[in-house]
């Protein structure tokens, strides 16, 4: 790794002088050697009162040296998997070979894992919120010059090809530097659509296949059990559907959205079944083919006259060519929606099925089996979807619109069982609606429909479950059934429609387990989930809890909800599936996913786990195709290791319990004191954080803070995410371990070094907690941290004392629990990475503490100036690797 550090280092370094000149590239130079050196008094006087063009360039020139490093430790975690792999060695941890192996060696029976088999799914869900702020066009540059990269593992190369590829770097680096990073304009829904898409259809549509093949032989090396045909990995997406807070996402957007993947995923499988026609020559009759597929044959010849005709005669008796080439015509109209297209995919998963039969039959299992195999693996994962888009609005809408309706003007000052009671009604005995709808009613219910359209044209999985956003009663579902039988969508009585209320503050995670006792307990809601199979989908939100009550009484709340709704469903007789909001930082869910999956509550991951994937995360886990199957053999293994072998009780664990009562309740009052019972501390956020320039930024369709009609301050209305990312831009990190000190310290005074060491040690849930929260104190730089509070004059030197304070008092537990002499002792790789990134990153910090002093004295124009503060931005995110 060192060595394509080196190699990419110096590459940037030749074409910043290139592009900026030899006297541009010394000044970087300098910068940079100030910076290792930690010379903080030289290195503030070369960047002091520089020309916001000049600073602008000097921090992009640290982010271009950040995107190749960044790139590098990928491709290094691909070189280390390729070891494994060539390695007559063990495998390697956290593989679907180890995994399996650990079953085995565990006494998990063949039919056990048989049944695992059937019931396993993991379905990343990937969402648009504003973190991730890279142009497309830049990313896909990045996985060109991850692709020469990977070519560079190649031994066997010549000089020449290396000079070659080295040359395609540059070229793509240099071609990089003279794209302007900044969108011209607020992205749209579908702009932000396109970006998520890229990682579908340019990653892991490809990967997909050979997931499958490996999680195959890895079973068959431990077991003698076949591997059921259905696909273990789904995948999901927020964009188009994530109504709430985002008056530009609706019922157009969801049916566009769909139409856009549908439109790329048929162009893959076209382009794939052009592929395939080439390589099946197979003359029919020399090697015999099977007579359904020559009746299909004749039958899409019928239906395709053109398409046959443009087939060269002499191809005519090779009947997998023909076909995959009619195949790929009937593609075609269904992406034209023409009546001889595919009326669904299982059309095409027949399709594919005959073929790979007849190949079987006729010795034809090393002459394109292969092939079709991993097309039909596309199909079953993706249908004509691509990605199931989920629908989610804030409960206070629907209680809007249903005043409208029911002609109520107090219905939202009413109490939630007269809400209950009302419903009830509606749904019992079909009252339809008392008033005509408004302009937000009739937006409403268009989504119903959109809804029900939607299944129709592209799928009954293109569209997941309706999540109500900030669900407080069994009221907020009824409202949903009741909305969408007004819609239309209601087929012979029932609504054919997944409800997922969501769980967010830690208020509403600790009433989660009433409210979805009440809800299994209504009789009407019970029917409802008899016609969805009795399965339940439940979401848990991260980043509210935790910015509700910091990071300690979030992740208990959220460990305590978990295992009470379990309970409350296993006695209703549901099939409980949690959907998990987690965010790509740690204080927003983010950190080790595996190690959050075996921390999870005991029955509570049973085969099946749905999580977001957001911002940073994205790009990090799924941006190159190795990196994508690592993620992703990790997380199905994890979920394959907590379902078949789930801690076994532990008597200790209800004193551990009530002593992280007392440390969740300790931190969240430490927490809360500072946040929100000081009426100054939001003065000091807004002074210390570039807060400012991110609710400014042009990176998403979403705006940053909630029109809410409940009470609060700016913090309590401010999104999770730029709160998040203010306080990572400024290097306090402080919503992933403030409070958490405090906590620790009152736990050792009344119970011992000895019995909080015993936690950590024994309990995954306190370990876990832990873990994240030492990842976030060793990227965190309190140092930096004070330049920033220097912005808020009088309150920088009244807070920064105390955070400082709190800081330390986190720092000094955790290394006493973790009995380590530095932070990340357990993980050099890890420790390595940061304290090589952090001085890097000082320069970029530094710049934009002095560009946010001149921006704000000027009243903060969008001028130069806000340029170069965007760039630093997006610098100092990538230079931690860490945003909202």
């Amino acid at each position: 790794m060192r060595d394509d550090v080196r190699t990419l280092g110096a590459l940037v370094g030749d074409v910043l002088r290139e592009q900026c000149g030899d006297a541009f590239f010394q000044l970087v130079e300098r910068v940079r050697h100030a910076a290792i050196a930690g010379a903080d008094d030289e290195l503030h006087a070369l960047i002091r009162a520089l020309p916001p063009r000049d600073a602008e360039t000097l921090v992009r020139a640290f982010a271009t040296y950040f995107e190749v490093i960044n790139l590098a430790e990928r491709i290094h975690r691909i070189r280390r998997r390729r070891d494994y792999l060539r390695s007559a060695s063990d495998p390697q941890e956290g593989s679907l070979e180890a995994t399996a192996l650990r079953l085995a060696a565990s006494g998990v029976t063949p039919p056990q894992v048989a049944a695992l088999l059937q019931r396993l799914r993991v379905e990343p869900v990937f969402t648009a919120h504003p973190t991730e702020a890279t142009r497309r066009t830049l990313l896909e540059k990045e996985q060109v010059i991850g692709r020469l990269l990977v070519e560079r593992l190649d031994p066997s190369r010549t000089p020449d090809e290396e000079r070659a590829a080295l040359a395609r770097i540059r070229e793509e680096v240099t071609a990089a530097w003279q794209t302007d990073p900044h969108p011209s304009a607020r992205p749209t829904v579908m702009d932000e659509l396109e970006n998520v898409v890229f990682y579908l259809t340019d990653v892991i549509y490809r990967i997909v296949p050979p997931f499958s093949e490996e999680l195959e032989q890895a079973v068959r090396k431990a077991y003698t059990v076949e591997v059921p045909a259905r696909p273990v990995l789904r995948f999901g997406s927020w964009v188009g559907g994530d109504m709430d807070g985002n008056p530009n996402v609706g019922a157009e957007t969801l049916r566009s959205g769909l139409a856009r993947q549908r439109e790329l995923l048929l162009d893959r499988y076209r382009r794939e079944s052009m592929e395939l026609s080439r390589r099946l020559s197979q003359s029919g009759a020399l090697t015999g083919v099977s007579d359904a597929v020559r009746e299909r044959v004749a039958c899409y010849s019928a239906q395709f006259p053109k398409t046959l005709a443009t087939i060269p005669p002499r191809y005519h008796d090779m009947p997998y060519r023909v076909l995959f080439r009619l195949i790929a015509a009937r593609l075609e109209a269904t992406r034209r929606d023409t009546p001889d297209g595919y009326a669904g995919a299982h059309e095409l998963e027949r399709d594919l099925g005959m073929v790979i039969a007849s190949l079987r039959a006729h010795r034809g299992e090393h002459a394109g089996l292969f092939g079709v195999q991993r097309l039909l693996r596309r199909v079953e994962t993706f249908g004509f979807h691509l990605a199931t888009i989920d629908v989610r609005q804030h409960a206070h809408v629907h209680r809007a619109v249903l005043s409208s309706l029911l002609r109520d003007p107090e219905w939202n000052a009413r109490t939630a069982g007269d809400r209950l009671v009302r419903l009830r009604r509606v749904l019992e005995k079909g009252e339809e609606p008392a008033g005509s709808p408004d302009a937000d009613a009739s937006r409403t219910l268009e989504v119903f429909k959109a809804i029900a359209d939607c299944r129709a044209r592209f799928g009954p999985d293109a569209v997941g479950p309706y999540i109500i956003s900030m669900t407080r009663g069994t009221d907020d579902v009824l409202a949903v059934l009741v909305l969408a039988r007004w819609a239309g969508l209601a087929r012979g009585g029932h609504v054919p429609l997944d409800v997922a209320p969501l769980f967010e503050t830690v208020a509403d995670l600790a009433a989660a387990p009433a409210v979805m006792r009440s809800l299994l307990d209504d009789p009407y809601y019970r029917a409802h989930l008899a016609e969805r199979g009795m399965h339940q989908m439940v979401m848990l939100g991260y980043s509210d809890s935790n910015k509700d009550a910091g990071i300690g009484a979030s992740r208990w709340a959220l460990h305590r909800a978990q295992a009470a709704v379990v309970e409350t469903t296993e006695q209703s007789g549901v099939d409980l599936t949690f959907f998990h909001g987690r965010g790509g930082t740690v204080s927003r869910g983010g950190g080790r996913i595996t190690s959050a999956i075996l921390s999870a509550p005991p029955r509570s991951v049973r085969g099946r786990y749905r999580m977001t994937e957001q911002g940073e995360a994205i790009n990090a886990k799924y941006g190159l195709r190795g990196i994508a199957m690592r993620t992703l053999e990790q997380t199905v293994s994890a979920v394959a290791l907590a379902t078949a072998l789930p801690h076994p009780p532990d008597a200790r664990e209800p004193g551990w319990t009530s002593i992280m009562d007392a440390i969740a309740c300790d931190s969240q009052a430490a927490y809360r004191s500072l946040v929100y019972e000081d009426p100054q501390f939001v003065e000091y956020f807004r002074q210390a954080t570039p807060i400012d320039v991110i609710q400014r930024m042009e990176i998403g369709s979403r705006p940053a803070s909630r029109q809410s009609t409940e009470p609060g301050g700016e913090i309590e209305q401010l999104r999770a995410i730029p709160w998040v990312f203010a306080w990572t831009q400024s290097r306090h990190l402080l919503p992933g371990w403030y409070g958490l000190g405090t906590a620790l310290d009152h736990a050792v005074k009344r119970h011992g070094a000895a019995a909080l060491g015993e936690m950590i040690r024994e309990w995954p849930f306190l370990r876990a907690l832990v873990d994240d929260v030492e990842m976030v104190l060793a990227t965190a730089d309190l140092t930096i941290a004070a330049r920033y509070a220097g912005l808020a004059g009088q309150l920088g030197k009244r807070y920064l004392p105390l955070i400082r304070a709190e800081f330390e008092r986190t720092v000094g537990n955790v290394l006493a629990l973790k009995q380590e002499k530095a932070l990340l002792d357990s993980d050099p790789a890890l420790q390595r990475s940061i304290l090589l990134r952090n001085p890097y990153v000082d320069p970029m910090s530094l710049l934009q503490i002095d560009l946010l002093e001149r921006w704000r004295a000027e009243g903060r124009p969008d001028n130069e100036v806000f340029r170069a503060l965007l760039a630093s931005v997006r610098g100092i995110a990538q230079g931690l690797q860490s945003t909202g």
